[in-house]
C-alpha cells in the first residue's frame, strides 16, 4: 500500500505489534482474536478525506496480519456509497453521513450497514503561502466566492483592500462528501456551487494547484493542510464570533464553526461475517488514538469513542461474533 509513512507510523506499528501479542492468549480487542492468523480481502473505497487514515490503518494491520489484502480506494463519499451499496466493498470512507437516498439504495440491494464515526475534521480554506493580504474570512465572503452565482475571480473584487490578484479556485468534487459538507454550510445547500473551479475528488491536485498560483484557494480536510503546511497557509474563519484557526483543539471543542466535521466509516453486516473484515475494523477502533495521532488526524472525545466501541459491540451480538 502507498501511503506517505510518517515517523509517528513506525513508532505505531510497535506499539499495535505489543498489544496485539499481549491479546494472544485470549480476546480479540485489537482486531484478531486468540491470535490467530487471517487471510483473504478487505475492500474499502470512499472519502479522500478519511483515505489517509484507513491507509494507516490497513497498513498497520497488514504488518500483523499479512495474508489480508486491504484495498482503500477514493472514489469521494458520494462514490463510496455507490459501490458500498452495489455490495462492491466491505468498508466505506465518509466525511459526512449517510443521505436518506444513500440508504434506500443499500436497503434496496440488502445491504445492511453500521455508522462508525473514527475521526474529527476541520474542513480548511486554503491559500498560497505567498499570500499576505488575508488571514481571515467571514462565511459571508466565502458564500460570495463560492456562491452558485458568483462572479469574483480577483481578490479586490472580494475587497477592494485586496490587492487586484486573480483568484484561480481550487476544490472537492461533486462525489465528494467534503463538496456536500462545504456548500451546504457555506452557501446553504448541499451541493449549491459555482461550477467555474477546478473540481478533483484527489485533493493532492488542490495542494498543488493552490501552491502553484498566488492568489489561489482552495479546501479539504485539515490533515491534508498539516501535510502540506511548509507549501500553503490556512485561513481563519469567523462563524459570527470571531475568526478561529481549524487546529485539533478547535475541530474537538466545535470552535470552529461552521466547518468541524465528524469523519465515519460504514461497515456492511455482510463484510463483517468475514473474520478479517471484522478484525480489521476491530484494530481499527482499539488503535484508533494511536493510528490518528500517526496520520494526523483530529482525535474523537472519549465520548464519541466510547460510543464507536459500543456501536461495534452491539453489531457484534447481532451477527453473532
Amino acid at each position: 500500500m502507498n501511503i506517505k509513512r510518517r515517523p509517528a507510523l513506525a513508532a505505531l506499528s510497535l506499539v499495535a505489534t505489543s498489544a496485539l501479542l499481549l491479546s494472544g492468549c485470549g480476546g480479540d480487542d485489537n482486531g484478531t482474536a486468540g491470535g490467530e492468523q487471517l487471510s483473504g480481502a478487505v475492500v474499502v473505497d470512499g472519502s479522500s478525506t478519511v483515505q489517509p487514515l484507513t491507509a494507516a490503518a490497513a497498513e498497520l494491520f497488514q504488518e500483523e496480519q499479512n495474508g489480508v489484502n486491504v484495498t482503500v480506494g477514493t472514489s469521494g463519499t458520494g462514490g463510496g456509497f455507490k459501490k458500498f451499496c452495489a455490495g462492491e466493498t466491505d468498508v466505506s470512507d465518509a466525511s459526512r453521513p449517510i443521505k436518506d437516498e444513500e440508504t434506500k439504495l443499500c436497503s434496496d440491494k440488502g445491504i445492511a450497514f453500521t455508522e462508525l464515526q473514527v475521526a474529527n475534521d476541520a474542513l480548511t480554506v486554503v491559500v498560497n503561502k505567498e499570500n499576505d493580504w488575508v488571514d481571515c474570512l467571514t462565511v459571508e465572503q466565502l458564500n460570495k466566492i463560492w456562491a452558485p452565482d458568483s462572479k469574483i475571480e480577483n481578490w479586490n473584487e472580494l475587497d477592494p483592500s485586496f490587492p487586484a490578484e486573480p483568484m484561480p479556485l481550487y476544490g472537492a468534487g461533486a462525489d465528494s462528501g467534503t463538496f456536500d459538507y462545504f456548500t451546504g454550510e457555506i452557501n446553504g445547500e448541499e451541493g449549491a456551487s459555482r461550477t467555474d473551479y477546478n473540481p478533483s475528488e484527489d485533493d493532492n491536485v488542490t495542494v498543488q494547484g493552490v501552491a502553484g498560483a498566488k492568489g489561489a484557494m482552495g479546501y479539504f480536510g485539515f490533515s491534508y493542510f498539516e501535510e502540506n503546511a511548509d507549501r500553503l497557509k490556512a485561513l481563519k474563519i469567523d462563524g459570527g464570533d470571531g475568526c478561529v484557526e481549524p487546529s485539533l483543539d478547535t475541530a474537538q471543542d466545535g470552535s470552529y464553526q461552521p466547518l468541524s466535521r465528524p469523519l465515519f466509516v460504514y461497515a456492511s453486516d455482510a463484510g463483517l461475517k468475514k473474520a478479517q473484515v471484522l478484525a480489521f475494523v476491530e484494530f481499527y477502533l482499539a488503535n484508533n488514538q494511536e493510528i490518528i495521532e500517526a496520520a494526523q488526524f483530529v482525535p474523537m472525545t472519549d465520548e464519541q469513542k466510547a460510543k464507536a466501541r459500543a456501536d461495534l459491540d452491539t453489531l457484534k451480538s447481532k451477527l453473532g461474533s
